[in-house]
């Protein structure tokens, strides 16, 4: 009889900070190196270590032990430290395509200075996974991936049922996502402690593996059974070695072996059975009761999302693609840069991180690193504006103007406003005292002024009246240059503008087109252009009517606010709670701006709210009490909650933007702006990663959570064989249809990290003042939705501007660096690769349809196709796109 093999598998899984601040989890993980380093040089049967897929813990060890450098080499050489693939365990819902990608491409690149990355997806505890996995795992080469959550495990005496598409019989099985790209897949039905501590003495080794050996073997496809020696923060468990000699002898029908990953992986793929199930797309525990899928993290102090946002959206969108093109002016592109601000932002991806599930002192923590990454990515797009502005000619503007250059860095053809400071006049410290440049240039008669393009047509913009401040330049030659400067703001509109392109303008003197006929009423109820008609009903609620499509939405914009009595990970409100609307309040409504370009009404809601939740909930909270017995209700002390929302039409798009603002003073509650859709239809989509997600309006039968919580990043839509609604965001990941209502979360309140003990986050009830940027489009037919997504991907990424000299150059005044014709093809990079400089452009399919696909670049020589990891692969770049095809492109110049 063969005899069933047991691999043991030591670990550790490193949160690097969570209910604990980040040092206090580093400082132990020294410890830990430093046993593991000891170990290895003691116990010759210690087979390895696995560093839990992330090599950031490499660094974080070092940065406090330098000397140990050549022990880890030495270590990782002799495979008793298994390392990578990824740079951190993120949370892939919570993070950007690209975030995702830099993860493993950073990773990877890591792991190579050390020795060879473990070949295996690795998500242990990321609250749910993402759909397009098995793609992107396999674009990496990695043709397996294990991971904690998302599918229930049943074991194989229990019967799948026809409407279980989420629950295994295996703790193996297949995973498939939408392109059907399909990998291995590894759930720890056991969690990944299911072998942690394991006894060194007879009677206790016994018990231990009587039950650990049921467990593993009821959801076991083969007789190749994983044990998990190691859980969170877990010390080595330095008699290992004893203990396995002890289970040997003990039973004999088993063979239990310390091991890893690879071995495993090995052994267990050559014995899967023909049964095996096969998982599809998003595992978010969609066949569990709903409570504990974590979906709420999404929402979680909603600040650290709309950083992570402004961040990602600075690099992906800005900076790369900025850098990119200036590389044909300098010849040399930011990697090093880069690189680090892709590792300081990706150091706040952790799921504990950033889902905003940890301490105070976590989260505290994590606004430096999002400054940093930052302005690092500022400042590489100000070297790359700075690069193109100057290599691209000016020349044909009157003597007199002041040029400038509007870039369209988004994957979109973009319509509206692009914002900058012209400067008029300048005078330098050199050339007075301060206060007196100050004074002289205040007196200067004022000036009028319009914008004209390259032809000489005047263009329309809205200019301010002429300003007058301190800046300063710092030259690459010299010191820095303090003035005093005469400027004014131009907001001037573009049309049509297509992707990764420019084009170049000059403010002129001289009267400017009349700005009259404004876009809002006098009395700022009715905001319209030719496109949209949108109004201020009696109840503070909002109707748009979409022109082309004779289609009206009515009830749009209500604020709903209710009580939230649990916790960072998850939202539950009070028993018996009811919804505060705003339509039950007194509002007013001002105009704040209005011209022939843009109309901005500002919308004041003024609810009374409770100011907390009971004296009650914080009893229950030190008793530990699991949330869903909490009694504790809302407060009767109510007190003021102002909302204030800017509501912004433009003249040239169909769309209304939104920017709500609270100075929070409330505690334990959440706030959310209702889209009532009148769409009747039993799925949705939203914006995932590398995929315009379809998920169901409805959970399971199993599902008893009365709250249906989903994540986003740009967009949500719900649709019909007629027209759909897409509501898109900035930062706000939280949604949840409820019947026909898109549900937009935008504050979510708790005082408490929650799991597995008692630790009070007074930071997460987010009291003081927060904006919230979104907006709502009405579309047509169902392919045109596809479009909406682009733009609300796009309208994170502004239009810029950057001033400019009049002066010849190689770059042509207007240009489209690089063009391409595939209508649902969402562009996520454009970036030059590490290795040799080569312009890389990435992006996917939105659509569960094929489309032809073409690209062109000026000067470009060949088209080749790359993986992820942005390696050369041998098919040619295909004509058609796959359905939900994720395609990495190298252009050769």
């Amino acid at each position: 009889m063969t005899k069933k093999k047991v691999f043991i598998i030591s670990h550790s899984h490193w949160d690097r900070e969570w209910y604990l601040a980040y040092e206090q989890h580093h400082m132990r993980l020294v410890e830990l190196m430093d046993d593991l380093l000891e170990l290895f040089e003691t116990d010759p049967d210690f087979n390895s270590f696995h560093l839990d897929g992330q090599t950031i813990i490499l660094d974080d060890y070092l940065q406090v032990r330098p000397e140990k450098r050549e022990a880890v080499q030495q270590a990782i050489t002799a495979g008793k430290l298994q390392i990578g693939p990824f740079y951190i365990l993120q949370d892939d819902f919570l993070t950007s395509s690209e975030s995702n990608t830099r993860n493993m491409l950073i990773g990877h690149k890591e792991s190579l200075k050390w020795g060879t990355p473990v070949a295996l997806g690795y998500f242990p505890d990321t609250f749910g996974n993402m759909g397009q996995t098995p793609q992107m795992m396999l674009q990496a080469n990695l043709p397996a991936a294990a991971y904690g959550r998302g599918v229930k495990p049943i074991g194989f005496d229990n019967e799948v049922l026809a409407d279980d598409n989420f629950t295994s019989q295996y703790s193996e099985m297949y995973w498939e996502g939408p392109d059907k790209s399909r990998i291995f897949g590894l759930l720890f039905a056991n969690w990944y402690s299911n072998g942690n501590e394991i006894p060194a003495e007879e009677e206790a080794a016994k018990a231990f593996w009587k039950q650990k050996l049921a467990d593993a073997e009821k959801f076991a496809s083969t007789g190749n059974l994983l044990m998990m020696n190691g859980v969170d923060h877990q010390p080595v468990q330095k008699d290992l070695s004893k203990a396995i000699a002890l289970a040997n002898q003990l039973f004999p029908e088993y063979e239990f072996v310390h091991s890893n990953f690879t071995e495993y992986l090995e052994a267990v793929e050559k014995d899967l059975p023909t049964d095996l199930g096969t998982m599809k797309g998003e595992l978010t525990s969609q066949e569990t009761d709903g409570w504990y899928t974590l979906a709420n993290t999404a929402s979680a102090r909603v600040y650290l999302k709309q950083w992570n946002t402004r961040v990602s959206r600075q690099l992906e969108n800005i900076a790369e693609p900025l850098a990119a093109m200036a590389y044909e002016v300098t010849g040399t592109y930011p990697h090093d840069q880069l690189d680090y601000a892709w590792k300081t932002l990706m150091q706040n991806h952790p799921h504990d991180s950033i889902c905003g599930c940890s301490v105070d002192e976590v989260h505290r923590e994590m606004m430096p690193r999002f400054e940093k990454a930052n302005e690092v990515g500022k400042y590489v797009a100000d070297e790359a504006l700075a690069a193109l502005t100057s290599a691209i000619d000016t020349s044909a503007f009157p003597a007199d103007s002041m040029p400038f250059v509007v870039f369209n860095t988004s994957g979109a053809t973009r319509s509206g406003l692009a914002t900058l400071e012209v400067e008029l006049e300048r005078k330098t410290f050199a050339q007075g005292v301060p206060q007196n440049l100050y004074k002289e240039l205040q007196e200067r008669p004022a000036g009028t002024y319009h914008v004209v393009n390259a032809a000489g047509d005047v263009v329309a913009a809205n200019i301010s009246s002429e300003d007058v401040h301190f800046d300063y330049d710092l030259p690459k030659d010299r010191f820095r240059i303090p003035y005093m400067e005469r400027s004014v703001m131009v907001e001037v509109e573009v049309a049509d503008m297509a992707p990764f392109s420019w084009e170049t303008f000059a403010l002129v003197a001289g009267a400017a087109p009349t700005t009259e006929g404004g876009l809002v009423s006098p009395d700022g109820r009715v905001l319209e252009n030719d496109w949209i008609k949108a109004e201020i009903q009696a109840d503070g609620s909002l109707s748009l009517f979409n022109k082309a499509l004779n289609k009206q939405l009515d009830h749009l914009l209500v604020f709903e606010d209710m009580g939230d009595i649990a916790n960072e990970y998850i939202f539950k409100s009070p028993v018996g709670d009811q919804a505060i609307l705003s339509t039950d309040f007194p509002y007013t409504v001002e105009v704040m701006e209005n011209n022939r370009l843009k109309g901005v009404v500002k919308v004041t809601h003024q609810m009374m709210i409770p100011a907390s939740a009971d004296a009650l909930l914080e009893e229950e909270q030190r008793a530990v009490m699991e949330f869903r017995s909490r009694k504790a209700g809302r407060s009767e002390n109510l007190i003021p909650f102002t909302i204030e929302t800017l509501i912004t039409i433009q003249r040239q798009r169909g769309d209304l933007q939104f920017a709500t603002t609270v100075d929070n003073q409330a505690k334990d509650h959440r706030l959310r702006a209702l889209f009532p859709t009148t769409l009747a239809v039993v799925t949705h989509e939203a914006d995932s990663i590398f995929e315009a997600v379809t998920r169901p309006n409805q959970p399971s039968s199993h599902w008893e959570n009365p709250t249906n919580p989903q994540h986003q990043h740009a967009f949500v839509n719900l649709h019909d064989a007629d027209f759909g609604v897409t509501v898109n965001n900035f930062g706000l990941n939280e949604y949840e249809i409820v019947e026909d209502t898109i549900a937009l979360t935008l504050l979510r309140c708790v005082g408490e990290l929650g799991d597995w003990g008692w630790f009070p986050t007074p930071e997460a009830q987010c009291l003081g003042q927060h904006t919230f940027n979104y907006g709502i489009v009405i579309h047509g037919a169902p392919v045109t939705r596809y479009e909406t997504y682009k733009q609300a991907q796009a309208l994170q990424v502004p239009l810029l501007a950057s001033q400019t000299k009049l002066h010849a150059g190689n770059l042509p005044t207007a240009q489209t660096y690089v063009t391409v014709a595939a209508d649902n093809f969402a562009i996520t990079a454009l970036k030059r690769r590490w290795a040799d400089n080569q312009l890389i452009l990435r992006g996917y399919n939105l659509a569960d349809e094929p489309e032809k696909f073409a690209l062109k670049k000026d000067g470009a020589k060949a088209l080749h196709l790359l993986n992820l990891l942005e390696e050369e692969q041998a098919e040619t770049v295909a004509e058609n796109l796959a359905p939900y095809e994720i395609r990495t492109i190298g252009i050769v110049q």
